[in-house]
């Protein structure tokens, strides 16, 4: 991660609770010691923040650089002490992950090993549809997938699927949480919330529109999210 990736966390986290109604651009202003102005072309994307301003504005919202991370980034497999016994997790297709209860052989593309308490340490809110189904899987990220997400996602990347949490509850306090998502016979990878009915995916680029998908009376947000993505490797 670089410092322009830092500077597009911070925003969105900003612009997140702009939308909340628990910040104001004024306010943000004020907090952080800056002219209006300054902090509208920075939300807006027209001008960065030097390293001072930066710290500035973590300090009056108090975040830290750790809660900006959505999830845990790698460049690299990871590569696990000796004493931690590492886990084969499947790299499958799309449809594969939204749909097959078990992995069969043939469905997988490729594998993974990952260190297994990095696996096993994630807390998991499952649906009762998905309680039995095989927990940890993993899909690589097309251009297309990635396009929304950077630099979240990059292309090419692999996402490690916990489809043990199929809860909006956020995984980490004051954190968004990235969940893989049915979206008719597409698997996307956005961020969620919920309102009047309607499930809200949200991209990273502010390239890509909010998509909303509208459920039935009988459904739950439950029955379109795949998993919460708990790791990306970003090269193997």
């Amino acid at each position: 991660m670089n410092f322009h990736d830092l500077h597009e966390l911070l925003r969105l986290e900003l612009l997140r609770r702009i939308e909340r109604g628990t910040l104001t651009g004024s306010r943000l202003a004020q907090q952080a010691g800056f002219q209006q102005a300054h902090i509208s072309n920075f939300l807006n994307r027209k001008r960065a923040l030097s390293l001072e301003g930066l710290d500035r504005v973590l300090a009056s919202q108090d975040i830290t650089i750790d809660q900006l991370l959505p999830l845990e980034l790698t460049a690299a497999a990871p590569t696990a002490p000796s004493c931690d016994p590492v886990e084969t997790v499947p790299v499958v297709s799309p449809s594969a992950a939204m749909d097959e209860p078990r992995i069969s052989p043939a469905s997988i593309i490729e594998t993974i090993q990952v260190s297994a308490s990095r696996l096993h340490d994630n807390r998991a809110r499952p649906s009762p549809r998905n309680a039995l189904w095989q927990r940890f899987l993993a899909i690589r990220a097309d251009a297309q997938q990635a396009a929304a997400m950077e630099p979240v996602l990059s292309p090419g990347s692999i996402a490690v699927l916990d489809r043990h949490y199929n809860s909006l509850a956020p995984y980490r306090a004051h954190q968004p949480t990235l969940f893989a998502v049915r979206c008719g016979a597409a698997l996307l990878i956005r961020f969620l919330s919920f309102d009047e009915g309607r499930l809200i995916l949200r991209p990273h680029s502010r390239d890509f529109p909010v998509q909303l998908l509208a459920l039935a009376a009988h459904e739950s947000p439950a029955d379109y999210i795949v998993g919460r993505v708990c790791l990306i490797l970003s090269e193997l």
